[in-house]
Parts: structure tokens; C-alpha cells; sequence
């Protein structure tokens, strides 16, 4: 964390440890002071209240991202996440509930340091419901004495969160699992190259050999479509064209005035050149 901060001793932060020494140096405020800072804040909109209140609990947000360094994700940034959440609390804390400030912003430093790691933990996020967030967390608390879990064991967590146990063993799968890349790096084994979903996923649709047949099928279709209308009498491609190529295709009642004979010799015309035209397309096929 390279963040430079004025505190109230006046120390510029270089480094992470530099930070959380000067955290720890901050002073700690009585209830008292508290309350007037809070309501300095809250009735007169007094921003350097709320800096010092936010200043005096940054060690606060250590102590409680520190329960989250077995995640892999660099301390700095859980605690940057967890000061934002402390951020939110101040803006939202009422002294008149006659709670600590700290009491009233754990659930918002945990909030954000939760989103945090659910977002950066893997690659492909692994919960994004209520349920599945309070599973990934408290399953992966109880996997570290547990390893797999029993039927009872899962059952219980699921008793224990109100979810189902189905939950539990897909959060269980997911907890399991690990993210591969879709390629191998170049020093790796050969061997160890069919791991690689590059090795057997393929795009089929972006294969050159492929666009090319398609496209190749595509123009014969239409060279051949386009032949056989061109057999057609022009009284049979006009009912075609009018009833299956136009925009506002025709009703066989509009082509019956227009040729001054009944609907159903229409219907008749029509379909003898459908017959026309299915044959010659198979025939060239």
C-alpha cells in the first residue's frame, strides 16, 4: 500500500508497514469525543469530524482484515477494501444509538472486504448470491478442520446457514476446485500440455477450412436457387416472388385478382412451381 495519509502525528506513509505503524501510533477515542465528532458530522456536515473519527479506527479495519489473510490476496488490499467499508459506516453512523462506532462498522468493513475476495479469489466467481456468499465463507472456515464433508457434517452446516444441502455440496465443489489457464506456459513439460483446454477446446466456427465450406455451400445454394427461378414462367416466378421473396409477401386472393383467376388456381400455380424449383435444387445438390 503506497498511500500517503496525514495523520494527526503528522506521518507520511510510504510502505505498508510504515502505514500500519502509524495506524497503531493513531490515539484511540473516548465515547464522549466520539459522540461530538459524530454529531459535528451529521448536523453541521464538519468533514474533518469524519476524517478524525475514520483515522482513529483505521487499526480497527487491521484487526479484522487480518482474519482474512488465508484467502491469498495481498493484506494491503483487504485493508484498503476494509477502510472504504469504514468510510460508508462513518457516513451512516448516528450517534444517538448509543453504540460505539466500531460496533456499528464491522458489518460495513465486512461487506467490503466479502466483496472483495469474492471477486479477486478466483477468476471466474465463485458466488454471487446471498446464500452462496454466506456459504463461501463459512464453508471454507469449517473446510479447514473438516477436509471433505460427511452427509452429517453437510447437513448440518446446511441446517446450521438455512440453505440447502445441495448448496453446500456445490459450494464444497467450487471451494475444490482451481482455475486453469487456457494455455500452458512455453516451459512447460510437453506431457503436461493436454491439461490445457487449448488443447482440446475448439471454435470450430472460426476454422478457416470450415468458413471457407460454409461460405462455398452458401453460394452454391443461391447460384442454384437462382437458376432454377430463372426456369420459371414469368406468371409462376411472380406468385413465388410475391408470396415467399417479398417484403409484404402477396395473399393468394390479391394474386388472384391481379390474374383474374381463382384463389385456389393460384394455390395450384404456386405449388407446381415449389415442385419446380425443389427438384432442380436436388438435382444440383
Amino acid at each position: 500500500m503506497t498511500t500517503a495519509l496525514t495523520s494527526p502525528l503528522n506521518v507520511s506513509i510510504g510502505t505498508f508497514d510504515a502505514y500500519l505503524n502509524a495506524v497503531n501510533q493513531m490515539s484511540r477515542l473516548t465515547a464522549e469525543q466520539e459522540t461530538v465528532l459524530a454529531l459535528r458530522f451529521r448536523d453541521e456536515g464538519d468533514v474533518n469530524a469524519a476524517k478524525e473519527l475514520i483515522m482513529s479506527n483505521l487499526r480497527f479495519v487491521v484487526y479484522v482484515a487480518r482474519g482474512y489473510s488465508g484467502y491469498g490476496l495481498p493484506m494491503s488490499d483487504i485493508i484498503q477494501e476494509g477502510n472504504i467499508g469504514l468510510m460508508k459506516a462513518v457516513k451512516r453512523f448516528d450517534a444517538d444509538m448509543g453504540v460505539r462506532l466500531v460496533s456499528f462498522a464491522v458489518h460495513w468493513i465486512k461487506a467490503e472486504i466479502h466483496e472483495y475476495v469474492i471477486k479477486n479469489w478466483r477468476i471466474v466467481k465463485i458466488a454471487t448470491t446471498k446464500a452462496q456468499r454466506k456459504l463461501f465463507f463459512n464453508l471454507r472456515k469449517s473446510k479447514t478442520t473438516l477436509g471433505f464433508l460427511s452427509h452429517d457434517e453437510a447437513s448440518a452446516i446446511a441446517d446450521n446457514l438455512g440453505v440447502d444441502i445441495k448448496n453446500v455440496y456445490e459450494m464444497e465443489k467450487r471451494l475444490n476446485g482451481q482455475d486453469m489457464p487456457f494455455d500452458m506456459p512455453a516451459d512447460d513439460a510437453q506431457e503436461d500440455h493436454y491439461a490445457a483446454p487449448e488443447s482440446y477446446l475448439q471454435a470450430h466456427e472460426a476454422d478457416p477450412a470450415i468458413l471457407l465450406e460454409n461460405n462455398d455451400t452458401e453460394t452454391h445454394a443461391h447460384t442454384t436457387l437462382n437458376s432454377a427461378l430463372a426456369e420459371l414462367d414469368p406468371r409462376s416466378l411472380d406468385i413465388v416472388s410475391s408470396r415467399w421473396l417479398a417484403d409484404e409477401k402477396a395473399t393468394l386472393h390479391e394474386l388472384a385478382d391481379r390474374y383474374q383467376v381463382s384463389a385456389e388456381r393460384i394455390r395450384q400455380l404456386e405449388q407446381n412451381a415449389m415442385k419446380k424449383l425443389k427438384a432442380a435444387v436436388v438435382l444440383a445438390a
